[in-house]
């Protein structure tokens, strides 16, 4: 392993990350089941090389971990499942972010906050928690 890639998982990791509270999805057919299984759901569009969105997904694991009742929240790695992130965007009417967090609520997008915006306290306004 070359020298420059030593540093950069050092900094930003590999993107083998698992969250507990989340189911990660990375194609649009594991997507399509967990909509046709849950009412409401949550997707948290991750990237695994950036700072922000690593602040943004401990704050959402920090909702988690609240003890919250929450929907079931599913992690999309943005880098390693370009095809389902783009997917999502064009399902959903959305503009391509990341970090962003999606309420997805009978089918359609009813919230969405992308960066610092992610927080427990907007995505429980937006879960009326």
């Amino acid at each position: 392993m070359s020298i420059l890639r030593k540093i950069r998982n050092s900094l930003f990791g590999t993107g083998n990350i698992k969250v507990s509270g989340m189911t990660e999805i990375s194609t649009p057919e594991e997507l399509q089941a967990q909509l046709e299984a849950n009412d409401t759901l949550l997707l948290f569009k991750h990237s695994t090389t950036c700072p922000i969105s690593a602040s943004a997904l401990g704050r959402v694991q920090e909702l988690i971990q609240s003890g919250a009742l929450l929907p079931p929240i599913c992690l999309v790695k943005v880098i390693e499942s370009r095809p389902l992130s783009n997917h999502i965007a064009a399902q959903f009417n959305v503009t391509h972010q990341s970090p962003q967090a999606l309420l997805i609520q009978q089918g359609t997008c009813t919230w969405n906050a992308s960066h610092g915006s992610i927080t427990a306290d907007a995505i429980s306004q937006a879960l009326n928690v």
